[in-house]
């Protein structure tokens, strides 16, 4: 087989590839939900840690989140910034842990209906199937409890 060849093949055949893509258009359906709050998917994800997590410990949630450290830290500080996180104190000073402050948490309840409606738009979009497989292999490979 040519180059050109195996280059075909891997354009009509390559999961990596079409999940990055899946996950360009899915990312787009939330950020352009959340763009009225001046929020990006990333960050929404992050304020659903602090909340569910309540102190947040960087390295904890970057693993949850399947995130490099230092770009969740970036996160963390860009957020910091906008009033939405605050800094824990914490014995070992550089861990860092975090939580949500008043106007973190408002913006998190503002956030959820938005997040709903971009919910049920993706769930259309990969159909019944598709969030099925979907779920399956988060739980699988992810250890995400069922729902």
């Amino acid at each position: 087989m040519t180059a050109r060849q195996h280059a075909s093949r891997m354009a009509a055949e390559c999961i990596g590839v079409r999940i990055r893509l899946l996950n360009r258009i899915v990312t787009n359906v939330y950020d352009t939900a959340l763009r009225p709050l001046g929020l990006k998917t990333s960050q929404l994800n992050v304020l659903a840690a602090a909340a569910y997590l309540g102190v947040a410990r960087p390295a904890e949630v970057a693993e949850r989140l399947q995130m490099d450290v230092s770009t969740l830290s970036r996160n963390i500080d860009r957020m910091k910034n906008r009033g939405w996180l605050e800094v824990v104190p914490d014995e070992d000073g550089r861990m860092q842990p975090f939580q949500l402050t008043r106007e973190g948490q408002a913006l998190f309840e503002k956030a959820f209906p938005l997040w709903e409606k971009a919910q049920q738009q993706v769930e259309t979009l990969l159909g019944d199937d598709g969030v099925t497989h979907l779920r399956a292999a988060a739980e699988d490979f992810f250890r995400i409890p069922p729902r």
